[in-house]
């Protein structure tokens, strides 16, 4: 399957993951919510053990392999969690414009990507609309308190775009299976002692469990699966590209699914992000003379 096809496939189940992840924290709490899409990705992995035990470790990967696992799942989640209780789905959903921006600066100093002068200026317009997004978005039944909770989601694509970038750098000797199942595992051990503090529900409602079950199969193995391997093909900046159809596939499901609308001033402010994603990607890769390859503007 080409690389790209794999992304926008990866890009509409992570989108349609905001939507199901504010049905299902609407009845119940958020890690419990996170710790049964862990806990299902880890038994799916299980069973896929032949295909997961594919991997070449190599001397200091533990190091990545760890905190790789700490940024996503468990802070990744625990963020995101935490920001779809205080916002709407849409409006999560437009933050993660940031994520390819945030990917190049983590790449310029971890993979010793060049950063452009495109992709400054892009950075600067992408911060600029996600944060008059958040100054002037009201107050709603389904964005409680957006400040705190576009923030929150701000954060958790800090830790996306860490796990981005580690990943590119493992990708070449773990499988897409391999790491998927390394999620299960770090995100069960994390967010289980969070139950603790926590009554479990005795009440439980079909379609919310249904949502839970999709977010760990559908798009824990259909998405991270799709893009773990569209990234062996593919520089990290290029797939980090393909988040920007993110917030279109969540602003289109969260109308359609969730009522969802946004005002004019909203739409604006999602315009500068996308201007901002627009001058981003207004660079070349040019081939140095110790064959490296850099971003120039």
């Amino acid at each position: 399957m080409p690389a790209s096809l794999c992304l926008i496939i990866a890009t509409f189940l992570w989108g349609s993951s905001f939507v199901a992840l504010k049905f299902a924290i609407e009845f119940y709490d958020p890690t419990l919510v996170i710790f049964l899409r862990m806990l299902i990705t880890l038994i799916v992995s299980l069973f896929l053990w032949r295909w997961v035990k594919r991997c070449r470790y190599q001397q200091g990967d533990w190091k990545y392999l760890l905190s790789m696992s700490l940024a996503e799942p468990c802070l990744y989640f625990l963020f995101e969690g935490g920001a779809l209780q205080n916002t709407s789905a849409s409006q999560a959903g437009v933050l993660v414009s940031c994520l390819p921006i945030l990917v190049a600066i983590l790449a310029f100093y971890i993979l010793k990507e060049h950063l452009s002068r495109a992709i400054l200026v892009g950075f600067t317009l992408c911060i600029t609309g996600s944060i008059l997004l958040t100054l002037i978005s009201p107050s709603s039944s389904q964005a409680s308190n957006p400040l705190l909770g576009n923030f929150l989601e701000f954060l958790a694509m800090v830790c996306a775009a860490y796990y981005s970038v580690s990943l590119k750098y493992l990708s070449g000797r773990y499988s897409p299976l391999s790491l998927i199942a390394l999620q299960g595992v770090s995100g069960t051990l994390f967010f289980a002692p969070f139950l603790l503090f926590h009554d479990l529900p005795t009440v439980h409602h079909s379609s919310a469990l249904l949502n839970i079950l999709y977010l760990g199969t559908v798009v824990t193995f259909g998405g991270y699966g799709l893009y773990n391997y569209a990234l062996v093909k593919v520089s990290v900046l290029t797939a980090a590209a393909f988040s920007n159809l993110i917030p279109i596939f969540s602003l289109m499901l969260s109308a359609i699914i969730l009522g969802e609308r946004l005002n004019t001033a909203q739409w604006l402010s999602i315009a500068i992000v996308f201007a901002g994603i627009i001058v981003s990607q207004r660079h070349k890769s040019v081939i140095l003379p110790d064959n490296v390859k850099v971003q120039q503007a």
